[in-house]
């Protein structure tokens, strides 16, 4: 009788143990899954949802607010997905925001994220759809990557190759690196042109003085200074435009002409008296 009575209360004591571990498991299903909690429903669509299963969390600013409940076939192009979310982050997804899906880290689940909208963009309504971005597939991601090293190694053979070659003394420029008489050459080439462009000066200064080219040095020089005292005139003709003289009347265009006229004669005689 005794060993019944101890057997009947230990055999209860494991049947409470259970039930609470039982109803604590599903109130922590219920808060990680939103079960409990004020909900409110989006969707979106997709071409391709890469993997993303019922269940899968929903986040909003890196924090998980919701689950995706559900996931239909709509054509043979079209994903929709359902979603439960958190209603106190109503308040905070607007309508302009986007739907993508990403991997809880490396080689995790995948989730759906709701971007932030724009600060004038409106609150999201019962059952609203939202705009989505479809996701990279890994796949494609690895043929490029791959596709990329065997051009890196392409790339880093064919510099190597050329690169032997130089060191050997191959191809122009492993000449001008190994070749010390090539960059003697070069060093004499350039020596030549700094003493052809002094000969140069100076056989110009010697043609200066010649007598045979003094005339036609000189003419450049004199139209040279036409050329500068025309501009000079034109400078005093816009000065003179703007200003008038003591009189009170403003010179005449022909006034103004005699008189640089008669500037420039005098200053051509003290130039022939003071050569």
């Amino acid at each position: 009788m005794e060993t019944t009575t101890k057997f009947t209360s230990r055999l209860g004591v494991f049947v409470v143990a259970g039930l609470a571990l039982l109803v604590a498991g599903i109130f922590y299903i219920g808060k990680q899954k939103h079960l409990f909690n004020p909900v409110f429903n989006l969707n979106t669509t997709f071409k391709n949802i890469s993997g993303l299963e019922i269940g899968n969390n929903v986040r909003f600013s890196g924090i998980n607010v919701g689950t995706i409940e559900n996931i239909r076939i709509i054509n043979d192009s079209t994903v929709k997905v359902y979603m439960i979310v958190d209603k106190d982050v109503q308040q905070f997804i607007k309508t302009d925001s986007y739907i993508k899906i990403s991997s809880d880290g490396l080689i995790g689940d995948k989730i759906a994220n709701i971007t932030q909208g724009g600060p004038n963009g409106r609150k999201v309504s019962e059952g609203q759809s939202l705009k989505s971005i479809e996701p990279l597939e890994t796949d494609a991601i690895l043929a490029n990557l791959s596709k990329t090293g065997e051009n890196a190694t392409i790339i880093s053979s064919e510099m190597a190759e050329i690169l032997h070659r130089v060191n050997n003394g191959n191809g122009t420029i492993g000449r001008l690196l190994r070749d010390s008489t090539i960059a003697e050459n070069i060093g004499q080439t350039i020596r030549n042109l700094k003493r052809s462009s002094k000969g140069l000066d100076e056989n110009m200064e010697a043609a200066k003085h010649n007598i045979l080219l003094r005339g036609f040095f000189k003419k450049k020089e004199k139209d040279k200074k036409d050329a500068d005292e025309k501009k000079e005139d034109k400078k005093k003709k816009n000065k003179d435009d703007n200003s008038s003289v003591d009189s009170g009347k403003k010179e005449t265009w022909k006034e103004r002409r005699a008189r640089h006229k008669e500037e420039r004669r005098k200053k051509q005689e003290e130039e022939a008296k003071n050569n």
